[in-house]
C-alpha cells in the first residue's frame, strides 16, 4: 500500500501546525485586545478636554472591541481543549458587535448638525438591519441555550 499524506506521520505534524496555528491565533486575539483596551483608556484620559461624550464613547467601543476579541480567544482556547467547535461563543459575538454598531453609529449620528434626508434614512436602515440581527441572534442564543437543557445528560 502507497503512503502518502493519509499516512499518521503526515497527519501528526499537519494536526500540530492546524494546533499552533490555533494557538498563534488566539494569542494575537489576546495581544490586540490588551493593546485596544491601553488604547481606549489613555484616548479616554487624553480627550476629556474635548467632551466626556465622546470620551465615554469612543472607551465604550474599544472595551466592547476588547470583549468580541476575548470572546474569539475563549472560543479558541475551547476549541484547543475540547476539539469541538460550539455554536454559543459566536452567537455572543454577534450580538456584541451588533449592540456596537448601534451604539458607536447612533453616537455619530447624534453629533451631526446637519443631516440630509437620504443620510438620515440610510442611517435609519442601518439602525434597523442591525437591531434586526441582535434580535434573530438573542432568539437564536435562546433556542440554543434551550436545546442544551433538554439533552439528557
Amino acid at each position: 500500500m502507497r503512503k502518502g499524506i493519509k499516512s499518521g506521520a503526515w497527519m501528526g505534524r499537519l494536526e500540530w501546525l492546524e494546533e499552533w496555528g490555533y494557538l498563534t491565533a488566539g494569542l494575537s486575539f489576546l495581544f490586540l485586545g490588551m493593546i485596544t483596551f491601553g488604547y481606549g483608556w489613555f484616548f479616554f484620559f487624553t480627550s476629556l478636554k474635548g467632551g466626556v461624550i465622546d470620551a465615554a464613547l469612543h472607551l465604550t467601543n474599544n472595551l466592547l472591541f476588547v470583549v468580541i476579541l476575548l470572546e474569539l480567544f475563549r472560543t479558541l482556547l475551547n476549541f484547543l481543549k475540547s476539539h469541538v467547535v460550539t455554536l454559543e461563543p459566536f452567537l455572543i459575538v454577534g450580538i456584541i458587535a451588533g449592540v456596537r454598531k448601534i451604539l458607536t453609529g447612533g453616537a455619530q449620528f447624534a453629533k451631526l448638525e446637519i443631516m440630509e434626508k437620504d443620510i438620515f434614512h440610510r442611517h435609519l436602515l442601518d439602525m434597523g438591519a442591525n437591531l434586526t440581527i441582535i434580535i434573530v441572534l438573542v432568539i437564536a442564543y435562546f433556542f440554543y441555550r434551550r436545546s442544551l437543557q433538554e439533552k439528557p445528560s
